[in-house]
């Protein structure tokens, strides 16, 4: 038999365990009135949001951090629970406590990496700087983010290369879904052609096709032509620009492109090129 359990004074094991019973109950209340906490702050966090109307990013946002958030409080209020009973058994926790620093501190210098992917991940949700389905560039790597938690974000590039990137060594991030974005088509005009002539025909169908009931809805602004973007030796290069959902900014651009391109050959502003001329491109 152990000598602390030999030598321990059982006379008073009633009171003992009276006590015990009360720092338990007091633990499990602790416990549902932390998570309770978590949850109502979360809430209100998300009501004031300026993207409360986006319920599945918020909801994602949210259940990630109160996660989190009632691990940290389970941990601290079960650490101080224990430690109540073992004092109660007379245990002399300050060797235990003093080996636990050592083995604290031990593990903090392994695991500094993991530390910081961590923090790093817990204010990339706090922050909101992406989100799962968001097209986003990290380290020279474009995507879409497939999964993100605190320790790591998993983005798939457009060859289907599956890319992971602890978050703790993610200095700069793009994020190309956020909010809005701009459709960039760029019109090559024959040096020979009428210019203005040719702008009218790029403004009229940019405003047509931006009109239409399929665009309506994620076209934000009004499709601006910019003007000379540059001069070529056989070619004249005319920029159009629109304000445009990010989800729909690559699919409008090519909606574009086929629209002008067309209706600069019917007006015969164009001149008929091999297939490897293209007269049309996005940047």
């Amino acid at each position: 038999m152990p000598d602390f359990i030999a030598d321990y004074d059982w006379s008073g094991f009633t009171g003992r365990s009276a006590k015990i019973v009360l720092v338990l109950v007091l633990a499990l209340v602790f416990l549902r009135l932390g998570t309770r906490l978590v949850d109502r702050s979360l809430r209100s966090i998300g009501a004031r949001s300026p993207l409360r109307e986006s319920s599945p990013r918020l909801e994602q946002r949210a259940e990630t951090l109160a996660g989190v958030a009632k691990s940290v409080v389970r941990i601290v209020v079960w650490t101080v629970a224990v430690l109540l009973v073992l004092e109660e058994f007379g245990l002399n926790l300050g060797p235990l406590l003093a080996g636990a620093s050592i083995v604290g501190v031990a593990v903090g210098f392994g695991a500094q990496s993991l530390v910081k992917d961590f923090f790093s991940g817990f204010f990339i949700l706090v922050e909101d700087q992406y989100a799962v389905g968001d097209v986003i560039t990290i380290a020279d790597q474009t995507g879409t983010v497939e999964e993100i938690n605190l320790r790591v974000t998993r983005i798939r590039a457009a060859d289907g290369t599956v890319w992971f990137v602890p978050n703790g060594e993610i200095r700069k991030v793009g994020n190309s879904a956020k909010e809005w974005s701009r459709s960039i088509v760029d019109v090559l005009i024959p040096n020979k052609a009428d210019l203005a002539a040719a702008t009218a025909v790029i403004a009229e169908e940019a405003a047509a096709l931006a009109s239409e009931e399929v665009w309506s809805e994620c076209v934000l602004e009004e499709p601006q032509v910019l003007g000379v973007e540059s001069l070529g030796a056989e070619n004249v290069t005319v920029r159009v620009s629109t304000k445009t959902t990010p989800a729909h900014r690559a699919p409008f651009a090519r909606a574009m492109r086929s629209r002008i391109s067309g209706r600069l050959q019917r007006e015969g502003l164009v001149a008929t090129e091999p297939a490897s001329k293209r007269p049309l491109s996005e940047s």
